[in-house]
């Protein structure tokens, strides 16, 4: 199965594809990295941006399922706002291919890729980068892995739900993770 996770932004949005064993006990990367509409002045021009280029990722890697982040409020009003548009049409770019968007929330996010559901970015990127086997070399946007980490929790969830499993134990360290997961951890 091959997933797109998103990490919507109207400035940066981050995308991560990635492909899974038919159990799920094992992912690959298929591409990542982020579409920037730092420079382009209005919003409705930074949306077509995004829609665009996310519709021709879809088209060129044809995934089966699309992962994305929820919505995270800030206490700012309007970039809460914007960031919903942003999502919508993150979200419409699946939808008018047929796929249906899974939403998880940063936490839930987090729980699932580091065993934290308090986890820094740092512990995200690190945990992405071990999971999927990426050089040092292969550095990106933050965003990229973040939705990387979408696209992994994605296929945790249905991995766990295809094996039956309803609650993962939140772990209270690293080396109580790397026990409880040694699937998940490259030694």
């Amino acid at each position: 199965m091959t997933i797109l996770g998103i990490d919507p932004g109207t400035l940066i949005t981050g995308y991560g594809v990635i492909a899974t064993s038919a159990k799920g006990s094992k992912m690959t990367l298929v591409e990542y990295g982020t579409i920037e509409s730092k420079k382009i002045a209005t919003l409705p021009a930074r949306l077509r941006v995004i829609f665009t280029r996310l519709t021709a990722v879809i088209e060129r890697v044809r995934p089966d399922e699309v992962a994305i982040e929820s919505a995270f409020y800030h206490k700012n009003v309007q970039s809460t706002l914007k960031l919903g548009h942003a999502r919508g049409v993150a979200m419409l770019s699946g939808i008018l291919k047929d796929l249906t968007a899974a939403e998880y929330s940063p936490r839930e996010i987090k729980r699932a890729v580091v065993g934290n559901g308090n986890a820094s970015k740092d512990q995200v990127e690190f945990m992405v980068r071990t999971l999927l086997r990426l050089k040092p070399s292969d550095k990106k946007l933050p965003d990229a892995y973040d939705a990387l980490a979408v696209a992994i929790t994605h296929a945790a969830r249905i991995s766990g739900a295809a094996s039956g499993s309803k609650t993962k134990r939140a772990s209270k360290s690293w080396k109580q993770f790397a026990e409880r997961n040694p699937e998940r951890v490259k030694r």
